[in-house]
């Protein structure tokens, strides 16, 4: 195959699947518009009972019963013809009652996924948010036909949904011969392997079984990628004190096998913040959308994820999983942030070099990993998508004075490597710039200013209504920084200042009072890699 290899998607968790089902209509909208990315890394090819071909995720999803709608765990490509419109049993009259369904209602139906598109509202472009979109679930965005294979149930040990790490830990381990199943089936058909990207969410018990995947993936696929990514939704400003411990204490518990057994791991979220105290939430200039909503901030961590991931998966890279997070990972910097530009800042007429000159002092990209500004940045890989390679570098004609030097790179991985070296003296930066934007698919929230046009690019001028945006730049950075120091100590801070005995799912839950200091003990130690210099501790 085209590319570095085959990679195995893992998702746990609700808000992990947001993001996921975003994500997946990301890949499916570039199938036919971006020869740039290699679709073979991320989907396989298969034949149904009918003979007919597909064309699917290499994916296992984990989520509770009763989490997905309509969806069924079995899928319905797959199975026996006339199996899903069987002729009724009934045999009187039948009358028909029919009315317009509600946008709610329409979304949920969308689940049996026969390739129908969907138009969200998203409250960005003059519609306003509706109640429905509150309450959607991730199989209510999804479009992208799933394997039978792909899609896991579970149940809570509890029965009411996973609110701790070890409880997600019983989860694992029920499930554990029927993950090594589903494992085994994708890695078997690949010609190779390079790795494995692990979604999970850290807020709740699926940080437990995101763990212990992470631990599972290293143990039975030695030599393997393994980029794990932690999903943590912005806090609604309703949450109960339990549930903040909850967060507090799943996220610290999780952070040292994520970290130790995965190539890298990068936590995700728009809000600023893991611990109890809710953070600002990431603002993006040209972004009108709602943080506290599953459905517009999974698809802003969607489009980072989409740029972040581009590396291994381009069709003419030699860059694998494993070289990739290498290359980000030393001196035990193992946790890395992300940051994005959604979209990039690009005018109609610009340049690379026109629109790099007015972010000479500060990067234009927003952090969409729960962490502040850093002021040392050690190593990052930066993506930029959506330049053609025509306007790469600067059009100015011959004798003209140029403003920057930028204007006078010769390629556009000139000007990125020159732009990056002047912020970023001290830093190990790797670039890859690629021509085609980010597609958009018929799922994503069109929640984008009127500044923003149909192709992406920005404009001075606010337009007189808002378009449909199709597609659009975007600039995005895995970066090890010092700003990590801080949230890894917050973290233990906040766990110091709590009684976390006083919550009883942990202690009924196996929960050692040892093996927790140990865990934050792990998140302090990996915090110190972290620090600039001398720079003092007051967790210590």
């Amino acid at each position: 195959m085209a590319g570095s290899g085959e990679v195995i998607s893992v998702a746990t968790g609700g808000y992990s699947g947001h993001v996921g089902a975003h994500y997946w209509g990301l890949q499916e909208a570039e199938f036919s518009q971006n020869s740039e990315i290699c679709s073979d890394v991320l989907f396989r090819r298969g034949v149904t009972l009918q003979g007919a071909e597909t064309y699917t995720p290499r994916l296992i999803s984990l989520d509770l019963k009763g989490s997905v709608r309509s969806l069924r765990d079995e899928g319905y490509l797959y199975e026996e013809r006339g199996a899903r419109h069987s002729t009724p049993a009934w045999t009187g009259s039948v009358s028909v009652h029919s009315q317009e369904a509600r946008q709610g209602e329409a979304a949920a139906q969308g689940g049996d996924h026969d390739g129908d598109s969907l138009a969200h509202p998203s409250g960005g472009t003059g519609t306003p948010l509706t109640t429905e979109m509150s309450s959607w679930l991730w199989s209510d965005v999804l479009q992208t036909k799933l394997h039978p294979k792909s899609l896991c149930l579970v149940s809570s040990p509890g029965g009411d949904g996973l609110e701790s790490f070890s409880q997600g830990e019983a989860v694992f381990k029920a499930q554990l011969e029927e993950l090594e199943d589903r494992l085994h089936f994708f890695s078997e058909e690949c010609d190779y392997l390079q790795g494995f990207q692990l979604l999970c969410d850290l807020h709740n018990g699926f940080s437990g079984v995101g763990a212990r995947t992470a631990e599972l993936l290293h143990d039975e696929y030695p030599g393997r990628g393994i980029l794990s990514f932690g999903t943590c939704p912005a806090p609604s400003g309703d949450r109960d004190p339990c549930t903040a411990v909850y967060q507090l204490v799943n996220c610290v518990l999780a952070l040292g096998p994520l970290c130790s057994q995965s190539s890298f791991f990068c936590p995700l979220s728009v809000s600023s913040s893991l611990g109890r105290r809710p953070g600002a939430s990431a603002a993006f200039p040209q972004l009108l959308y709602n943080a506290a909503l599953p459905y517009h901030s999974s698809a802003v961590l969607a489009l980072a994820l989409n740029t972040l991931t581009a590396p291994y998966r381009m069709s003419s890279s030699g860059f694998s999983m494993l070289h990739f997070a290498e290359a980000l990972t030393f001196g035990g910097r193992k946790m890395l942030a992300a940051t994005c530009s959604v979209p990039f800042p690009l005018a109609p007429a610009w340049s690379l070099p026109d629109a790099l000159l007015p972010h000479m002092t500060s990067a234009p990209w927003r952090s969409v990993s729960p962490c502040q500004h850093p002021s040392t940045v050690f190593s990052q890989s930066v993506v930029l998508r959506g330049i053609p390679e025509t306007r790469q570098t600067s059009s100015l004609p011959a004798g003209t004075r140029l403003p920057s030097s930028l204007h006078a790179c010769e390629s556009g991985s000139q000007v990125l490597q020159h732009y990056l070296s002047s912020l970023y003296s001290r830093a190990l930066s790797t670039t890859h710039l690629l021509g085609a934007p980010c597609a958009l698919g018929s799922t994503f929230p069109q929640f984008f200013s009127r500044f923003v046009t149909k192709d992406g690019f920005t404009m001075e001028q606010p337009q007189s209504e808002a378009p449909v945006v199709g597609h659009i730049p975007v600039m995005g950075a895995l970066q090890a920084s010092s700003a990590l120091h801080q949230t890894l100590r917050v973290l233990c801070q906040e766990v110091s200042a709590s009684d976390v005995r006083r919550w009883m799912n942990f202690s009924t839950a196996a929960v050692e009072q040892d093996d927790f200091r140990e865990a934050v003990d792990t998140v302090r130690s990996l915090a110190h890699c972290y620090r600039e210099g001398e720079e003092s501790d007051d967790s210590d």
